[in-house]
């Protein structure tokens, strides 16, 4: 983790390019889009800083300008549990923000990251004044509560290749990280923190789902070719790779 300045000492106005990237900001009306952008902070979050901690009060809104973050949280047994990994476009923790209660989970940078924040009082003024904010907190409340259900069947999977195909169309999430597109730069490493795999294990279903015709592995990232198959098909690699094996 940085020794340097912390986030929240890192924080700085946004420059035009990145408020232009805050999706939420184009249903407001032009009085509310300015004090929202009047009030918006970004920071650069450099690896294994934390953005938020378990039981810290809740002080801002945050959204991923660039970069990666994982949000987790501590088992009793000395394990962590990852609930979503939060690529580009993503905000999060408006549910937290609404009660503005403690946070109960951590959200950590994978990577350098760039991440804004919205004061939670000018979040609540938004909500009390706004029709297209709260669609648009409304559309992510409902989004983040299928994303939860499927983690928590993710980690009933005993297949390592489901897991990763299920882990990574809940990162190609078009109304939660609509920023993302069919292309997500990130590495077998940070794949394999988010779902919780060896790197080798990842690249191996990586390289079942390619076969398949799900996704496409390129330089820096993975490319989506078939969203609804990492939904929703139960692809038979561990067949395939058996088949592999007895060809040698």
């Amino acid at each position: 983790m940085s020794q340097e300045l912390s986030l929240h000492q890192r924080r700085r106005p946004p420059s035009t390019e990145e408020i232009e990237g805050i999706p939420w900001l184009a249903p407001l009306h032009r009085h509310e889009r300015e004090r929202a952008i009047a009030a918006l902070l970004v920071g650069d979050a450099s690896p294994g800083d934390y953005v938020c901690r378990i039981g810290r009060p809740v002080t801002y809104w945050f959204g991923v300008v660039e970069g990666l973050l994982k949000m987790n949280n501590d088992n009793p047994d000395g394990g962590s549990m990852t609930f979503a990994g939060l690529p580009p476009g993503g905000w999060f923790g408006e549910g937290t923000a609404m009660k503005r209660e403690p946070y109960r989970y951590n959200v950590q940078a994978l990577r350098a990251s760039v991440v804004a924040g919205l004061p939670i009082e000018t979040f609540h003024w938004l909500l009390d004044h706004s029709i297209g904010f709260n669609r648009f907190v409304m559309n992510q409340l409902n989004e983040r509560l299928g994303q939860f259900i499927a983690a928590r069947e993710i980690d009933r999977l005993n297949s390592p290749d489901l897991r990763v195909a299920r882990s990574l169309a809940a990162l190609f999430n078009p109304v939660l990280y609509p920023s993302v597109g069919q292309m997500l730069h990130i590495t077998q490493q940070e794949l394999a923190y988010l779902v919780g795999l060896s790197r080798q294990r990842v690249n191996e279903a990586l390289t079942a789902l390619e076969r398949q015709g799900a996704i496409q592995v390129e330089y820096g990232g993975l490319r989506v070719l078939d969203l609804a198959a990492l939904r929703w098909h139960v692809f038979q690699v561990g067949e395939h790779r058996k088949a592999s094996r007895r060809k040698r």
